[in-house]
């Protein structure tokens, strides 16, 4: 069997990092995967980087028909078995285009959880099967008029914990902490639906109780020179670290004490799930994608959405209880291995490949 994945986002986020970890699990299954994203991507270099089989390709916007045209001469010239789109909008559309101009059957994974508008909902019931990365996402699928019967559900995943590899003195050096502060890591991109904007509210409050505490913002996107300005003018310019965005959280986000995450809107969110397999427990709201990958009161502490003031309470509470803190934080651990591992997710993703490929086929890939 040969797999294409189509990704082209030029950050390694979420969704990207899972397109790697699916093509090196498949490889490990015997699977061949061909990944086509963005010339210059972190994706491809780290693709290439793991010794997988990758290609760039120009992808100067959504709106770029052109686009169509060269994944057809590529599907052409790679002949995969089946196209797997993982990328939004254009990608999604060009991608599905070329793939039935080239008579191949196609998987789409959405892997966020706003209500679909009329031109997705064309481009969803295109598809072959669409993929949920949780029961969240398949709802609003569902509720989008998306069939029962090519709808599909494979959570994203995250590697096994493992210990920071910094040391603690090395991370407190890069982020500029003192060993009496309490950093808490707020990992998402900047962005209106990650409520950065509650989270001002929120520090606020929680300032005002626990002076040494630090908010390490890692991420980037179109708001963050607002963002910035805000912060500051609030006066929080030394409670909160803009650290940018860091592919390389796992060698030091065991460090942090807790994950604060105040996202209004989540398909599941792989930020929640490393730090989780960091041993760190989460604070976030009780909406449908956080409180799938958070269980309240055993694997971190979910509050009603949109309320600062209860943001900021779960907050305190955590950095105030250590004991709660590490209990929270084990179980998360332990979630995390059992629930969300690379196993499941490319199994997942496998079984629904083999519903679109007779077995003598595949054998014969």
């Amino acid at each position: 069997m040969h797999v294409l994945h189509l990704e082209t986002g030029r950050r390694l986020y979420g969704g990207a990092r899972q397109v790697l970890w699916l093509a090196q699990g498949l490889a490990g299954r015997g699977v061949d995967s061909t990944i086509l994203c963005a010339a210059g991507s972190e994706l491809l270099a780290a693709a290439r980087d793991a010794g997988l089989r990758a290609e760039g390709l120009p992808v100067p916007g959504d709106i770029d028909p052109t686009l169509a045209f060269r994944l057809v001469r590529r599907l052409r010239a790679l002949r995969p078995d089946l196209v797997h789109l993982h990328s939004r909008r254009g990608a999604d559309s060009w991608g599905l285009l070329a793939a039935r101009r080239c008579g191949l059957p196609v998987v789409l994974s959405r892997r966020v959880d706003e209500p679909l508008g009329a031109l997705t909902k064309q481009r969803l019931r295109r598809a072959d099967r669409v993929i949920a990365i949780s029961a969240g996402v398949a709802a609003v699928l569902r509720a989008g008029g998306i069939a029962d019967e090519r709808l599909r559900v494979v959570r994203s995943a995250v590697p096994p914990a493992r210990r920071p590899a910094w040391p603690l003195q090395r991370f407190r050096e890069t982020f500029g902490l003192h060993p009496a502060d309490r950093p808490v890591a707020v990992v998402a991109q900047f962005i209106p639906r990650k409520g950065h904007r509650l989270l001002l509210a929120a520090a606020l409050r929680a300032r005002a109780a626990e002076p040494r505490l630090r908010l390490l913002l890692f991420g980037s996107g179109p708001l963050e020179a607002a963002l910035r300005a805000e912060f500051a003018a609030a006066g929080l310019g030394d409670t909160v670290c803009f650290a940018g965005y860091r592919p390389d959280l796992a060698n030091f986000l065991g460090h942090c004490e807790l994950l604060l995450h105040p996202a209004r809107r989540e398909g599941l969110g792989v930020a929640l799930l490393e730090a989780q397999a960091a041993g760190l427990p989460v604070v976030g709201h009780a909406v449908p994608g956080v409180a799938e990958a958070v269980r309240d009161g055993r694997s971190g502490l979910l509050v009603p959405p949109g309320d600062p003031d209860a943001l900021a309470a779960a907050l305190l509470r955590l950095l105030r209880d250590a004991g709660l803190r590490r209990r929270l934080g084990a179980a998360a651990r332990e979630r995390a291995a059992r629930e969300f591992g690379i196993d499941a997710m490319v199994d997942g993703n496998l079984a629904v490949y083999r519903e679109l490929l007779p077995a003598t086929r595949e054998a014969r890939a």
